[in-house]
């Protein structure tokens, strides 16, 4: 069996391969609500083979939504429509999984298809943005609110909040969103967190809130299932967030319960250069995985079997991360196995076109 479709048990729960569906936003909810869309998307994807299936960025709080049409998990009337997709996708022997967001300073956003570009507080459908600091990710954007330590409790509540209905919907993995230069990243990365209070300044500092948010949430979140965390691993701009700070974070992170380090980059720096190519984060996953031993998982532009197997099988990662090639292909895992010899088990309704 290629080690791409070895099967892993973190604590509980056994992935009967490598393969994740990464968080992709589709920006077609209305009022954060689930619907058919968000079923065929996540459901064909687990019909397709993969063992991990991760919710988009879902919105802890209405104001922490990238846009307005962005899933949600802020109220119980959310549940309901969750809770059908998570019981599609373990009928079809994947792990289902959520990740809990809040966009922060880059909330209240267009959706991409209709120009991305940010909605004033005072438009319609737009919001008052929050931030560890007053500055905005593009200048001519309005600038968000600091928040304060009313506002810091209310976010730490919302995440628990999230938590518990993730918990109750049926979900066995949650991921928290410190990625992408949305609230957490904003924590912890120099560039956005400017404050002189106790989550500003030194590393320990910024990411003290980080590490609060996850104290809180593993009040809710049972011990027997895997928490995951989405980083960038670096801002890949002079004195922003770096790769060591990315591992000695990890380190921690390990030391307090945290099962898996999803290893992505940048995004909190607009105009950063990017050397875009063939797996070019992985090695920020290897880097992770090596020095502090925490399982990890690769993104960036793996889009075939051999790509993907080999990742693993030289040790650089512990599961691999698909986003716009499952956009391409939501049978990848099948196809996937076919190239590399592998025997998996089909839908039984789609045994027939197996040979």
């Amino acid at each position: 069996m290629p080690d791409l479709f070895s099967p892993i048990t973190i604590r509980s729960i056994e992935f009967k391969n490598r393969i994740v569906v990464s968080p992709m936003c589709q920006y077609s909810s209305v009022d954060g609500f689930a619907n058919d869309w968000h079923l065929v998307h996540l459901g064909s994807r687990a019909v397709g083979g993969a063992g991990l299936i991760i919710t988009e960025a879902t919105a802890v709080s209405p104001e922490g939504r990238i846009s307005p049409d962005d899933l949600g998990i802020w109220k119980d009337e959310h549940m309901v429509n969750l809770k059908r997709i998570t019981a599609f996708l373990e009928a079809h022997g994947a792990v289902p999984g959520m990740q809990l967001a809040h966009a922060g300073r880059k909330a209240s956003h267009h959706r991409p298809w209709d120009g991305g570009k940010a909605i004033a507080p005072d438009a319609e459908r737009g919001w008052q943005t929050v931030a560890p600091s007053p500055i905005p990710f593009i200048p001519a954007e309005s600038t968000p609110l600091e928040l304060d330590a009313d506002g810091i409790e209310k976010v730490l509540a919302d995440f628990v909040a999230a938590t518990r209905r993730a918990l109750e919907c049926g979900f066995k993995v949650i991921e928290l969103h410190a990625a992408h230069g949305y609230l957490l990243h904003e924590f912890l990365s120099p560039i956005s967190n400017h404050r002189t209070d106790q989550y500003g300044g030194s590393f320990e500092n910024r990411i003290r809130f980080l590490l609060e948010l996850l104290e809180r949430v593993q009040t809710v979140w049972p011990k027997e299932y895997p928490l995951f965390v989405r980083i960038s691993a670096t801002d890949w701009t002079e004195g922003g967030w770096t790769a060591e700070d990315a591992v000695a974070l990890s380190a921690i992170l390990k030391e307090k319960g945290v099962d898996v380090i999803d290893c992505s980059t940048g995004g909190n720096v607009a105009g950063a250069k990017i050397p875009l190519g063939p797996g070019y984060q992985v090695q920020f996953a290897e880097k992770v995985k090596k020095e502090t031993g925490i399982l990890t998982g690769a993104v960036g532009l793996i889009t075939t079997a051999e790509q993907a197997n080999e990742i693993i099988t030289s040790g650089r990662a512990d599961f691999i991360l698909l986003a716009r090639e499952f956009l391409r292909d939501p049978y990848f895992p099948m196809h996937a196995a076919q190239e590399l010899g592998a025997e998996i088990k089909w839908p039984s309704q789609y045994e027939r076109a197996k040979r």
